[in-house]
C-alpha cells in the first residue's frame, strides 16, 4: 500500500508515524513545501486532558515529547490593575519547532524521510497512491482541487491579531487586557521553553484602524505593541516570525474525503487559538483515521466514510466551543466593562463548557473567592 501525505506539520508527520507503525511494509511519502526548519508561530499548548489521548494511543511519542514540555496549573487574567489566578486548569506548552523536530526524529526512526522545500501545485503532479492525506493547512491544495465537493465554508473573524514571541517566561497561561491611547487590546501569552514565551496580541478592527498599524513597518508596530504591553513584558523584547496582522479563519468542511483523498487537521477545520486545541485536533484526527483504516482492513473506500462518521461529532463539539470562545473575544472590549472578578468569570465560562458545579470542582480556590465576594457563579451562564 502506498500513501502520500501533503504537509509535514504535526498532522502530516504524525500520520506518517502512525501509518508506518501500524504497517511497516507501507510506502509512506511526506511532501512539504517549506524547508525542514521553517515554522509559523512559537509555542503550542495542550491541556492535561488533551495529552491523555497521546499517552494512551502512542506512549513512545508521548514519552519523547512530554519531558520537553513546560507545565503550569493556573490561568491568570490581568484586568484593570488586578491579577486573578484561576486554579485547577493545567496546561503544557512546547515550542512548535521543537515539536516538529521531535516528530521528525520519531519519523526518521521508522524510516520516513519527508521531502522538504517541494511545492506541489496540482494533485496531478503526485505519483499514483492508494491514499492521499491532505495535512497541508488552511490553504490546503487537496481541498482547493474540489472545494464544492468538500462543501468548504471559509470566513474570517473581525478582530486583528499578530503572533509574536517574547524573551521572557510567564508562570502561567496568561490573558492580559489593557487600555491604550488607541483602544483596548489583549494578549494571550504563555511560556513554551526556558526564557521563551508565545505572545499573541489581539484587538477589535476599530482599534486596529486607530492604531495606524496597517501603515507601519513590522519593527515599528512591534515596538509600539511592546510599549502598550510593558506591564506584562517588563522590558522583555518581542520576537518576530512572519508576524503580520491577520484575521482568524473559520473553516468548516461538510465532506471530509473524495475518492481516496482525505483531509485532516487545519485542512479540515479551524479552532480559535484562544482554546489551544488546533494541534490536539490535528493529532486526534490522524489517530481516528488510522483506527478506521485498521478496522476496515486498510480498505480505503470503507475506511474514509467510517473515519468521518466516528470523528465528526467530536470535532463539531470542540469547534463549537472554540467558536463560542472566539465570539467572546470578538467583543472582549465590551466585556472589559465588567469589574475584574466578574470579568474573569465571564472569561473562564466563555466556551460554554463550564457550568457552576463543574467550575467548583475544577477551580475551587477561584470559586471560593468569587462566592466570598458575593458573585454568583451563574453570572456568566
Amino acid at each position: 500500500m502506498k500513501t502520500t501525505i501533503l504537509g509535514a506539520g504535526p498532522a502530516g508527520l504524525y500520520a506518517a508515524i502512525l501509518l508506518k507503525r501500524a504497517r511497516p511494509d507501507m510506502d509512506v511519502r511526506v511532501i512539504e513545501q517549506n524547508p525542514a526548519g521553517a515554522t509559523f508561530g512559537f509555542g503550542v499548548v495542550f491541556s492535561d486532558q488533551a495529552l491523555g489521548f497521546l499517552r494512551e494511543d502512542d506512549p513512545d511519542t508521548a514519552a519523547l515529547i512530554e519531558p520537553r514540555m513546560q507545565r503550569w496549573s493556573d490561568i491568570v487574567v490581568n484586568h484593570a490593575g488586578e491579577r486573578i489566578a484561576i486554579d485547577g486548569i493545567a496546561f503544557s506548552g512546547i515550542g512548535r519547532l521543537e515539536l516538529l523536530q521531535l516528530l521528525q526524529q520519531r519519523a526518521s526512526a521508522l524510516g520516513i524521510r519527508p521531502t522538504f522545500d517541494h511545492r506541489v501545485t496540482s494533485v496531478d503532479e503526485l505519483e499514483p497512491a492508494d491514499l492521499v492525506i491532505g495535512a497541508d493547512g488552511i490553504n490546503s491544495l487537496l481541498r482547493a482541487q474540489a472545494p464544492s465537493h468538500y462543501g468548504e465554508s471559509l470566513e474570517y473573524l473581525n478582530n486583528r491579531f499578530v503572533w509574536y514571541g517574547a524573551e521572557r517566561e510567564f508562570p502561567a497561561l496568561t490573558q492580559t487586557f489593557v487600555d491604550t491611547p488607541v483602544g483596548r487590546m489583549n494578549a494571550h501569552h504563555y511560556r513554551y521553553a526556558e526564557g521563551r514565551s508565545t505572545f499573541i496580541i489581539e484587538m477589535r478592527p476599530e482599534t486596529f484602524e486607530r492604531s495606524g498599524f496597517a501603515d507601519m513597518s513590522e519593527p515599528a508596530y512591534r515596538a509600539r505593541c511592546a510599549e502598550y504591553f510593558d506591564s506584562a513584558l517588563q522590558g522583555a523584547p518581542l520576537v518576530a516570525n512572519n508576524s503580520v496582522w491577520r484575521q482568524f479563519p473559520i473553516l468548516k468542511v461538510a465532506h471530509w474525503y473524495r475518492g481516496h483523498h482525505v483531509l485532516v487537521g487545519d485542512a479540515l477545520h479551524s479552532a480559535h487559538f484562544s482554546i489551544g486545541s488546533g494541534t490536539r485536533l490535528a493529532l486526534e484526527d490522524v489517530i481516528a483515521l488510522v483506527k478506521a483504516l485498521r478496522a476496515h482492513d486498510w480498505q480505503v473506500d470503507a475506511a474514509l466514510p467510517a473515519y468521518q462518521a466516528a470523528r465528526q461529532p467530536v470535532v463539531n463539539k470542540l469547534t463549537a466551543a472554540a467558536n463560542a470562545s472566539a465570539t467572546w473575544y470578538e467583543q472582549f472590549d465590551e466585556n472589559m466593562e465588567l469589574p475584574p472578578w466578574e470579568f474573569a468569570l465571564s472569561y473562564i465560562r466563555r466556551a460554554g463548557r463550564l457550568d457552576a458545579d463543574r467550575l467548583r470542582r475544577l477551580a475551587p480556590g477561584f470559586t471560593r473567592e468569587l462566592e466570598s465576594r458575593g458573585i454568583s457563579l451563574e453570572l456568566a451562564a
